[in-house]
This record gives C-alpha cells, structure tokens and sequence, in this order.
C-alpha cells in the first residue's frame, strides 16, 4: 500500500475503543448490544473509525488453538463499527493495556519464549494474524490491523519479565508481521506501534528508524505523563505541543518526505491535569498536531471511562474516556466533538524553516535518545523555539549536511543543540500501578 498521503484527504478523527461494559474483558462473552450502544455514543461525537483491542489470550490460547469463536466475534465487532458509519482498526498481539499484560501461557513460565525472536512464537503470531486476515480481508470498512498496542515495552529494561531485543531482531519481528498482513490482507494498511521508549530511551531494541520506515504509516503515541507535565506543567507548551514534537521528530527519521503520520493514542491523565483543564488540553494537543504535514489522522485515548467495579488499574485510567460509565459525553468528549468539522478540512500548510539537528549514528540511531527525552537539550531546543513563536522542525546530522533535503522542506536555519553534558537516563514507566 502506499504510504504518502493525499493533500486533499480529509483528516479523521477517531477513539481507541475501551467497551464501557466489563472493559477489554468483554471480549470473553461479547454482548453485541453493548458494542452498538458504545459505538452509537462516539458515532454521535462525529467520529469516523476506532481502534480495537481483541485480547490475545482469548483469541489464541494454544499456538495451535485460534478459537473460531473469538474471530468471529472480531468480525461481528467491525461490522457493527460499518452500522454506524465507523471504520475499525484492529490490533493482533495484543498485548499491552492500561497496565495489564495479556500474554497467552503458551509464552512465559515454564514455557518461556521471546516473542519477538522464538521461531515459534514468530510462527504463532503470523498464523494469529493470518487467520484473521481471513476473516477480515473483505469488510469494507476494516482499516488494517497494527501489529499490537506498544508491544515494545515487552522488552524494555523496566518491565518486570523483559524479553530483550537487538534493533535487527525488533526489525525482523516487525517486518515478518507486516509482511503476513500485507499478504493475507493487501486492501488495507497496515502498521506498528511502541510507546515512547522507542524515541527517549538509549539502548532500547526499537528505533526511530524501525517507526518511522516500516508499515503504511508512522504511529505517534503521545503521553505528557512521561516526565513532561511533571517538569513543564500539564498546561505547558511543552505538554500542549508533545504529540506535535513528536509527530516532528519521526518526519526526521522517514526516508519518504511524504509519509504519513497517524497520532494513534493520545489522552489526557488525570495526575497531570485537572478535570477543569482536559477539555483545553485536548483542543490545544489536537489543533498543534493538525498542523503537521501528512497527518493521517487522531485516534482519542479513549472512548469510554473504565467502571469503578473494576480494580487494581492506575487510577488515571478511570477517566480517561470521551464518555463516562452513563453513556453521557464528558466536557472533553463534548469539546472533541465541537473541534471535529472544522479540524476535519486540513489548513495550509506550516513553514517550518528552523531546522532542530538530532545527532545520528552511522545506522540513523540517534547518539543520545535522552537528548530527545523531556528535559533533554533537544527537546529543550524545541520549548524554546515555541515559547519564541517559531515552528520548528527537525532533522537529522545526515541531513542537515545534505542542501537538497534542506531546501526541499524549506529549511533555512539549522540549530545544533549541545551535548557534551550528561543527560538523565529517561526511565518513564507506562505500566506503574
């Protein structure tokens, strides 16, 4: 599939689906009425497609056992998403969320096995998507699946259980499954996401490079809770403008200048902002990032606050959702909704003639991912850029010694934040409970 991006093409604005009844463990009994009267909720918002979460667990519980019954309940999932004008995105490892790992026993304890370099896990995984593959292919309004929800943080130093991974492994496991779904289902497109490791931890197996080159589109998964609302405040413009930092900083690291970017998560936390404060920061994150080039589109961080008669997840994750447990608009999901039809038309473009240079190694590795992290001189570089009016962008030391890719974004002026002093070693953790 192609992977630049049409001018003309509307932007789309969509939710990360988290079932208002039972959570992400609906999926052990799926009740239809609840889906459609979630998805008739953010159909109501203005939104066109959502992401969903189909639990691994559920779907494969033996590497031979994929439950017919858990794809089929997939597909009927997507086709209600078609019933009320909604596109689906599906994720296949999954995985990953709000804290909670959903690995099938098949992978750990005394069966133990990388999943990202085991040959059979690899083998798992690929007959996982490809079955779905089957079951999907044919829904027009299925968008493609992403590989899983930042599965990456499965082989990061502070998980408790880590399957660590080389940049070639990362990529081989990436590329294996990308492959799979662009054979077994070639209409759609089809991605990969990481949380924020990936850009801000040094030594970590994924890369900038790995998300910025691989799969349809650039996923950008923009959470301020990593160190930037604690060090610049939650109303700052460092956290108003994180997800556009970001988005920048991967277009360093593409070797299409006209890929497409999809702001795939991206939510507003309760221990960095007050409830007063969400609606602005929504409407202040997703107007920043519509000002990107080659912005697919922004996927909310989420659709439906999690139940109080559920425990033990991190308190943020309570109220996180567009609308709460009644099935009633919050003040953030109301303020989405407001901002949609206009957002939806994209605006002229930005020029962005300051250029941020990101120093790279010989395999486009960025020498110091910390100098990228809150904090960090480049990030720092970046603040300071906002707080004088300037629209920034970035690009790498390969780059920046190259007029041609210069002039062919506009850039005119170059900055070379300093690095010879130490940075702090980015220790975020998305999973503290």
């Amino acid at each position: 599939m192609s992977t630049t991006a049409s001018a003309a093409a509307p932007l789309r604005f969509g939710a990360n689906y988290t079932p208002s009844t039972n959570w992400m463990h609906s999926w052990l009994s799926l009740n239809l009425d609840d889906v459609r009267r979630d998805f008739a909720d953010l159909a109501d918002l203005g939104l066109d497609h959502v992401r969903i979460f189909p639990l691994w667990t559920v779907l494969q519980p033996n590497r031979s056992l994929i439950r017919a019954e858990a794809v089929a309940d997939v597909r009927a999932v997507v086709d209600a998403g078609a019933e009320f004008g909604l596109d689906v995105s599906v994720d296949v490892i999954q995985g990953h969320l709000s804290s909670f790992d959903f690995i099938p026993s098949w992978l750990y304890t005394w069966h133990d096995k990388n999943m990202f370099t085991h040959p059979d896990a690899l083998s798992g995984q690929v007959a996982l998507l490809e079955r779905l593959a089957e079951s999907l292919g044919d829904a027009k309004n299925f968008l493609g699946f992403t590989t899983g929800n930042e599965t990456n943080q499965f082989s990061a130093s502070v998980h408790p259980s880590p399957w660590p991974v080389t940049t070639a492994e990362a990529a081989n496991w990436i590329t294996t499954l990308l492959d799979a779904a662009e054979s077994s289902a070639p209409d759609q497109e089809h991605v990969h996401s990481e949380y924020d490791a990936a850009w801000y931890l040094d030594g970590h197996g994924f890369t900038p490079a790995l998300a910025a080159r691989l799969g349809a589109m650039t996923t950008v998964h923009s959470w301020i809770f990593n160190g930037t609302a604690q060090r610049y405040g939650g109303r700052s413009a460092a956290s108003d403008r994180h997800a556009e930092y970001m988005i920048e900083v991967s277009r360093a690291f593409a070797t299409d200048p006209r890929r497409r970017t999809w702001l795939q998560e991206v939510g507003a936390p309760s221990n960095c902002l007050t409830d007063d404060e969400t609606p602005g920061f929504l409407e202040a994150t997703v107007r920043n990032a519509a000002r990107t080039d080659d912005l697919w589109g922004v996927t909310w961080w989420c659709s439906h606050d999690v139940s109080r008669s559920l425990v033990d997840f991190p308190e943020l994750e309570y109220s996180l959702g567009l609308i709460d447990q009644s099935g009633a608009a919050k003040p953030i999901g109301r303020r989405f909704a407001e901002i949609i039809p206009e957002l939806r038309e994209r605006g002229p473009r930005v020029p962005r003639e300051l250029g941020i240079v990101i120093e790279v190694d010989g395999d486009d590795t960025p020498v110091s991912r910390g100098a990228l992290a809150p904090g960090g001189p480049i990030f720092e570089a970046w603040v300071q850029a906002c707080e004088s009016g300037v629209d920034a962008a970035f690009v790498t030391s390969t780059q920046a010694a190259d007029a041609r890719v210069l002039a062919s974004r506009g850039i005119t002026e170059l900055v070379h934040p300093d690095l010879s002093q130490p940075v702090a070693t980015y220790s975020s953790n998305n999973t503290v409970v």
